[in-house]
């Protein structure tokens, strides 16, 4: 298994009425000519999780950490008028926390940061702040809480 040491969330910056599921966004990946889905992880908006690339394999999402990181990503990330916006459903949340709590049992020492939060990246995704958001799973609140 490779190291994991942070935890890269995502959006597809797409807008409310901008449908887009798993298999789609597979196949959009690998139209860029990459083996499958570049993320780890996808969350529909119903809330669904979808497995894309296995853990063991390196991701496809952000350029410089996939050696090391694991992929999330959950459907939108515009508001109606294309505008970026954390447009995540309760059911996305739910979803996001529950599979969050489960790769901190596998990696906790691994870093739970945005795309927009990585050195050099100059997007809004995933629209909103993991490391405040999830500041209670971060490495040292997390090994302090588990002890």
């Amino acid at each position: 298994m490779r190291r994991i040491d942070l935890i890269v969330i995502h959006c597809t910056a797409s807008r409310p009425d901008q449908s887009i599921s798993f298999e789609k966004l597979d196949k959009m990946h690998q139209a860029r000519g990459w083996k499958c889905c570049g993320y780890h992880y996808y969350i529909t908006r119903d809330g669904q999780l979808h497995i894309g690339r296995p853990e063991e394999m390196v991701g496809a999402h952000a350029r410089h950490y996939n050696a090391h990181s694991i992929g999330i990503c959950y459907e939108g990330g515009l508001d109606e008028k294309g505008h970026a916006a954390d447009t995540r459903t309760p059911a996305q949340r739910h979803a996001m926390i529950a599979l969050l709590r489960s790769l901190k049992e596998d990696y906790p020492d691994a870093e739970i940061l945005g795309h927009c939060e990585l050195e050099g990246v100059h997007k809004a995704c995933p629209c909103f702040l993991p490391s405040i958001e999830y500041q209670h799973l971060q490495p040292t609140t997390w090994q302090e809480d588990h002890k």
